[in-house]
């Protein structure tokens, strides 16, 4: 699938489910400092989206925060009942999300079809009403309400686990 493509078929999903998002297409955008440097519309709004593994490699979660939150893997593991965590492979990113490197996002969780990543998500998210995502690749950015972004994770089968980072 093109990267158009990828676009149009998240969008899709979201218009059918009648979730309203504002779309923002850029230049293509690795990192937070990639997209620091884009004029993009609601700056801080943005998540980072982070795709971990366990020591044993049997339990991956989605991590998502803030933009520019630093994220303590060690305190994440005892918050979350975890064994070490580190960051999962291109390889598992691939097949368990779906996603390649760059492009994480709370939207890539929808490609788990079985249920096998634990969506995370960070409880200072709360303080934004709106949050920027990618729609599945890093070539545009999808504004929507955190709150309709989480009931539509939800009703598909991935409800998030909130937890406090601080």
């Amino acid at each position: 699938m093109t990267g158009d493509e990828i676009k149009e078929e998240v969008c899709g999903i979201l218009d059918a489910a009648g979730v309203p998002y504002e779309r923002v297409d850029h230049p293509p955008a690795y990192t937070m400092e990639d997209l620091d440097r884009i004029d993009l519309p609601h700056p801080g709004t943005v998540a980072k989206n982070l795709f971990l593994r366990d020591s044993s490699g049997k339990h991956h979660f989605l991590v998502v925060v803030a933009g520019h939150r630093q994220v303590d893997l060690k305190a994440l593991k005892t918050l979350i009942g975890s064994s070490r965590l580190s960051f999962a492979s291109d390889e598992r990113l691939e097949k368990y999300l779906g996603l390649t490197p760059g492009s994480v996002t709370a939207l890539g969780i929808l490609n788990d079809e079985a249920g096998e990543v634990r969506l995370i998500f960070d409880e200072a998210l709360k303080d934004s009403p709106i949050i920027g995502v990618h729609p599945n690749i890093n070539t545009a950015m999808l504004y929507l309400k955190l709150e309709d972004l989480v009931c539509f994770l939800t009703e598909h089968g991935h409800a998030p686990t909130w937890v406090c980072m601080d």
